[in-house]
């Protein structure tokens, strides 16, 4: 089975929850969508901070998940957000996380999100620990 199928099977429940798309999936790079939807934005109708930070953290995780080790798992343990501009109601973003250190005990994955015109929304950078 190859790493995308992966990780739709074994999608995560909050990450159906809120929506998150898997366009592509490999050890070295998880791109993936989100529209974004009324219940994911605060006031104006942007997409809110919190929705952002679940979205890449959701991809991080997916991407550690593709580099365990038969029976390891993954938690994060840090995650440091830039926000850059908004992504309005009605448009889809899309994550690009790719690493930045894959070691035995952590994982660093940096995500970026841009909107469909390729503006940049947020940069995530986030230390997921391998147990």
């Amino acid at each position: 089975m190859d790493a995308l199928a992966r990780l739709k099977e074994k999608m995560m429940p909050f990450t159906k929850l809120i929506g998150v798309e898997y366009v592509s999936a490999a050890p070295d790079k998880v791109v993936a969508r989100l529209a974004v939807r009324d219940e994911l934005c605060t006031v104006p109708a942007v997409l809110h901070g919190g929705a952002i930070m679940a979205f890449a953290d959701s991809l991080g995780g997916a991407a550690t998940i593709l580099n365990l080790a038969e029976g390891a798992w993954t938690t994060t343990i840090e995650s440091k957000t830039n926000f850059l501009a908004p992504a309005p109601a009605g448009s889809v973003v899309t994550g690009e996380c790719t690493p930045v250190h894959c070691g035995k005990r952590t994982m660093v994955w940096q995500t970026r999100i841009t909107t469909a015109e390729g503006k940049l929304v947020a940069l995530v950078t986030q230390t997921q620990m391998v147990v």
